[in-house]
């Protein structure tokens, strides 16, 4: 009981300058009016709460986004996660991972069931043909200013944030292993340990998940089965679980075809919060409603709880030196990650001169006007690119 003390103490002298319901609504609004994906949306995160309203400190946004990216599961929803953990623990954790949650999942059901009762959106390509584009400058924008706060000039750090970069740039995937390489290299140059720990020992819970798919039972039950293991498995970013599902939802269930995945892959593109949220449009074509929600929940509950189960170990021994510096390294792998994705995505969507003009406005209004709304400048391609697409010859 003793060894509970001094947790105990942190809590006590931790005054949070916000209540739980700001928090709330603060991510109820970032899930309805975030957009950019993952790397945008960690990326307002520590505008919003470190550098503007000051809720959170620098160094548990630090520690947050290195455990989502240690941790399986998608990047923002577990960052968020943590976030809602800092002061207000388990409660905190859950309300802010439904508010974050909540949003875009209304929207892609509604869609979903658009999607069901009119046969398709092929207005979707046209105003993904802006979206896409203008995101590209959002997310360049916010991997710039993420950069600059958290890598600053130590150049060990610099070395693992190109190294990462360049890794996820060629592969267009993420690996764990690049992450936990670059904080035990940080921890030993600039934290020499005098025993060496085992920081991918956590990672044991995930054995359980291994054989969940040789289960054999309902639709629904196979979607929960098949989501969990998504969100047991895949590590990073809404972009590294596309693959994933393609296999899977197209390849081996044939619940969808390519055309209807590709749809999918667009509602989460075009409307806000985490990419992520594709599975409950892909859950709602399967088995409507029910299929929508089960999906989801099989993805997101993983994520939650790799998130919320090791957090009080990074909150009681985070500003050790050792673990400081080995998040430090992560986190420096985890941002150049962050900045190789820029890359990857924007290989899909910024094709030509027109998509070009749209990355580069977006990001000189991003730039000069900083007070414009990131929606409003979404809004406006989305607009912009359904008139190009459809109404004018190409």
């Amino acid at each position: 009981m003793e060894s509970m003390q001094p947790q105990d103490t942190t809590l006590q002298q931790e005054t949070p300058r916000y209540s739980l319901s700001q928090l709330l609504i603060y991510f109820l609004k970032l899930g309805a009016l975030g957009f950019g994906g993952p790397v945008a949306l960690v990326g307002y995160m520590y505008r919003d709460l470190v550098e503007q309203r000051q809720w959170i400190s620098d160094a548990d946004y630090k520690e947050g986004l290195a455990l989502a990216q240690l941790a399986p599961g998608p990047l923002a929803a577990q960052t968020a996660i943590y976030m809602g953990y800092v002061h207000y623990r388990i409660i905190g954790a859950t309300v802010v991972g439904l508010a974050f949650v909540l949003p875009s999942f209304l929207m892609v059901v509604a869609l979903g069931w658009t999607y069901v009762r009119f046969g398709g959106l092929p207005w979707m390509q046209a105003v993904f043909y802006g979206v896409g584009a203008s995101v590209i400058g959002i997310i360049t924008f916010s991997a710039h200013k993420l950069t600059k706060k958290t890598i600053g000039k130590d150049k060990l750090l610099w070395a693992i944030f190109l190294i990462a970069a360049a890794v996820t740039a060629v592969t267009e995937s993420e690996n764990v292993l690049l992450f936990l390489l670059a904080g035990i290299i940080f921890w030993l140059v600039k934290a020499p340990p005098k025993f060496l720990r085992r920081p991918a020992a956590e990672f044991s819970v995930l054995l359980p998940f291994a054989g969940l798919s040789t289960y054999k039972p309902g639709l629904l039950w196979k979607i929960f089965l098949y989501f969990a293991k998504a969100g047991t498995f895949v590590f990073g970013s809404g972009l590294a679980i596309v693959p994933f599902l393609y296999g899977g939802v197209v390849k081996d269930f044939h619940w969808l075809n390519d055309r209807q995945f590709m749809d999918a892959v667009a509602v989460a593109m075009i409307t806000p919060g985490p990419v992520v949220i594709t599975v409950g449009f892909i859950g709602y074509l399967v088995a409507g409603f029910a299929g929508s929600s089960i999906a989801a929940l099989g993805t997101f509950l993983p994520c939650y709880l790799f998130t919320i189960i090791p957090a009080p170990y990074f909150k009681k021994y985070g500003k050790r030196p050792d673990i400081a510096a080995f998040v430090n390294g992560v986190t420096a792998a985890a941002v150049g990650t962050i900045a190789g994705a820029v890359i990857v995505l924007g290989r899909r969507s910024v094709t030509d001169i027109t998509t070009v003009i749209f990355a580069l406005v977006t990001l000189g209004l991003l730039w000069k006007v900083k007070k414009i709304p990131e929606p409003l400048i979404v809004l406006g391609a989305a607009v912009l690119g359904l008139v190009l697409k459809l109404w004018m010859p190409h």
